[in-house]
């Protein structure tokens, strides 16, 4: 049993707050039972609640309201959140409901999703809220028997106390545990003690979600709300010249046009205060037709905009950025980074001696790889809701950083943080494109225009031309093997516009005795920002793919070649910043071997295997594929994870089941292209996503079986997806593919 200093101050609990008119509360507050509830349990709900801490209260009748504090963008943390703090506090899970938490940064600590670190973040936080209220329930009972509160034990939500046989349930102490001072020190339980913690339990919305219940930012509604869309730049490098609106104000139903300043120009912009146009045009109506309908029938002008440069603290490193002008294609990109192929670049990290090595080499493997830009395309699109008055300023929607949004938004508006009131709604896709909310800038300042309560609505075509996209890539490997076909050195020279990917620290690095890895960027006016499995999602692919080769050029199995190098960096690791542990790497790889009867192979059918670490979590994949007329066909794919303890097993499971999708989605297809600064897709017409027949036929997940801290899920099993596809396309076909997407290599589908 481990014991926890606390930090939970007396009044930390979240007071929710309800609107005066009510509007905003669509659910949101509302109590979100984990179990379907009947109308004659919803009436059993408790009369009086106590509130304990800021993560959870107790009822005159036992229930426990547990408060998820992060945002739910399906990664199913308003279930598993609050299953480790119902674990600690010992009470049955049926009798939990849960609340989703409105922003409050003085009741919750990092309180935004992002990088797969909520859980790995909040474990000992949750835990600590838990068994936090557990001890301040056994002392009140202790108090009211007149008995040590050692003495006294808990399960399912009951005190007991052996000696003189007395019992309580905790709705019966709630009253007087919510007078106990928070003690100083509290004990956590031993994890093999756990009882939810490791079970499978049902999302808390998942009813909900099916029913089509009001969950999401688009089904917000107040009365007397107005709608609002924009018209941002049409390319890329320009903005705003002038608006003609004479003929869109003249339509029905429309109530204002004007431009936003989502950012002013001086403004020293925070990490995720990436914006796409600064400067928009709204248009406000009394229904999203009527506005459709006005924004083409407006006459704007716009002009290339010069090259400047806006200043950006992220995290307290202060940075200047310079943004270029001009009008950037795809073509021109593509040159650019195979230019830098030759090109002096920055050393990130040297081990022994290479350049010797290379020159000594019997054998020397060299491939380049690139990867497109790439819409995020969430499933609903960006929206946010906003009522801005000059006492204070309410709004909701989906966004997944939305403590790190609130004081840019105070800026803004000149407006106190304290008067500023987020509520948070499921994200309805998130990927990382919500991390970056100008959309909720724009909502807010055009609420303050209006002086009414406003939603606006970003079209499929405004978020996919709009930004925010995954960054282009270049990477270029060279493996040396001596005469035994042992690997000795190896390169990474890998860049990208207008960030670079490079991991330097992670596998083969501490594996090969000469090792360098090279990095480079290409500035860009393009806007880019996290898309699933950040810079990972890149490395992880090509990487393994490259490894592929050089275990068949070496003559060796994948698998094998792979746990030899990390049989390497476990007894004689090269360097001392190596970022993971090559016996939990190794140990997926075993894993995946084991599950996927690697050495027995199945006649007519092609598979490929690739391994990576990223989001502190290690993963491997086995894809077995089939070829019908050129096109790959997907029999089966089996994942093997190691993250630690798994809180929700079907939750953590669903997580890599849609990882793996995604993943093999955009190796086939994913691409956005441009011309002249232009987007050259815009929809789901152009814009190819993975279709269900095309998604894997079966999925089979396994977790490693350890007592580990958790560590994440929503990225890891997204980068092998891809390297795993390409290894097992070459197997079915006798081609390596080198540039994603895939399928622009493959037959076209006629």
């Amino acid at each position: 049993m481990t014991s926890i200093k606390t930090s939970l101050g007396r009044r930390s609990f979240l007071k929710v707050s309800v609107l005066s008119s009510g509007g905003l509360m669509l659910g949101f507050n509302s109590l979100l039972s984990c179990t379907a509830k009947t109308e004659k349990e919803v009436q059993a709900l408790p009369k009086e609640w106590f509130e304990l801490n800021g993560y959870l209260k107790i009822g005159e009748n036992g229930v426990v309201s547990i408060m998820s504090p992060n945002p739910e963008g399906g990664q199913n943390v308003k279930t598993s959140m609050p299953m480790i703090v119902a674990e600690e506090l010992d009470v049955a899970w049926e009798n939990v409901i849960v609340e989703q938490a409105p922003l409050n940064t003085a009741a919750f600590s990092r309180q935004f999703i992002g990088g797969s670190q909520a859980i790995r973040q909040g474990w000992k936080t949750l835990r600590m809220a838990g068994a936090t209220a557990r001890q301040m329930l056994r002392e009140a009972a202790a108090q009211t028997w007149q008995v040590s509160a050692e003495e006294i034990t808990t399960a399912g939500g009951v005190l007991y106390h052996k000696n003189s046989g007395k019992s309580a349930g905790y709705g019966e102490m709630a009253s007087a545990a919510a007078k106990i001072e928070v003690p100083e020190e509290v004990k956590l339980k031993d994890k093999k003690d756990f009882k939810i913690i490791g079970t499978s339990q049902k999302n808390v919305d998942g009813k909900k979600i099916v029913t089509g219940k009001p969950l999401f930012g688009m089904d917000i509604y107040r009365e007397g709300m107005l709608y609002a869309m924009i018209v941002h730049p049409p390319a890329f490098g320009m903005k705003l010249k002038s608006v003609d609106d004479t003929a869109a104000r003249a339509m029905p139903g429309i109530k204002d046009i004007f431009t936003v300043k989502s950012m002013e120009d001086d403004y020293e912009r925070l990490f995720f205060d990436t914006c796409t146009f600064p400067e928009v045009v709204a248009v406000i109506g009394t229904g999203t037709w009527e506005v459709m309908n006005a924004k083409k029938e407006l006459k704007i002008e716009w002009e290339p905009f010069s090259e400047h440069t806006i200043s950006r603290d992220a995290f307290g490193q202060k940075q200047t950025i310079t943004i270029p002008s001009g009008l950037e294609s795809t073509a021109t990109h593509l040159s650019k980074m195979a230019e830098m192929k030759d090109k002096q670049v920055t050393v990130a990290r040297k081990d022994g001696n290479p350049e010797e090595a290379f020159k000594n080499a019997a054998q020397i493997i060299e491939r380049t790889y690139t990867a497109p830009f790439l819409a995020h395309n969430c499933m609903e699109p960006m929206n946010f809701f906003a009522h801005v008055t000059p006492e204070k300023a309410e709004l909701a929607g989906p966004l997944q950083k939305p403590e790190l949004t609130e004081k840019t938004l105070a800026a803004r508006l000149g407006m106190p943080v304290e008067k500023i009131d987020i509520q948070m709604t499921r994200l309805g896709g998130g990927f990382g494109r919500r991390s970056y909310a100008h959309f909720l800038l724009e909502a807010a300042l055009i609420s303050q225009k209006v002086e009414a309560p406003v939603k606006l609505i970003y079209s499929r075509e405004d978020d996919m031309t709009s930004g925010i996209y995954r960054p282009a890539y270049s990477a270029t490997y060279r493996a040396a093997l001596d005469e035994q076909n042992n690997l000795i050195a190896f390169h990474v020279k890998a860049g990208g516009i207008p960030e670079s990917p490079l991991e330097e620290n992670r596998f083969p690095a501490g594996a090969v005795d000469n090792y360098l890895a090279e990095e480079w960027t290409i500035n860009s006016n393009l806007t880019t920002g996290s898309f699933r499995a950040p810079r990972s999602n890149f490395m992880g692919a090509v990487e393994q793919s490259f490894l592929d080769e050089v275990a068949e050029a070496a003559g060796k199995d994948p698998i094998e070649f792979r746990l030899e190098l990390l049989d390497r960096a476990a007894k004689n690791p090269v360097g001392e910043n190596n970022d993971y542990d090559p016996g939990r790497y190794a140990g997926v790889l075993q894993l995946v071997r084991e599950k996927s009867d690697w050495n027995s192979p199945v006649t007519g059918v092609h598979r490929g295997v690739s391994a990576y670490f990223c989001h502190n979590s290690y993963v491997a994949q086995v894809i077995d594929l089939t070829l019908e007329k050129d096109k790959p066909v997907i029999e089966r794919v089996c994942c093997a994870v190691d993250c630690g303890i798994v809180v929700n097993p079907d939750a953590a499971t669903n997580l890599a089941e849609g990882a793996i999708v995604d993943g093999i989605g955009n190796a086939l297809f994913g691409a956005m292209t441009f011309k002249e600064g232009v987007p050259e897709k815009n929809n789901f017409h152009n814009y190819r996503m993975i279709r269900h027949g095309e998604a894997p036929k079966s999925i089979d997940v396994h977790f490693a079986q350890n007592d580990l801290d958790p560590t994440g899920m929503g990225e890891p099993t997204f980068p092998p997806a891809l390297s795993a596809l390409a290894n097992a396309l070459y197997k079915a076909s006798g081609k390596r593919y080198y540039h994603q997407p895939f399928m622009a290599e493959i037959p076209s589908e006629g």
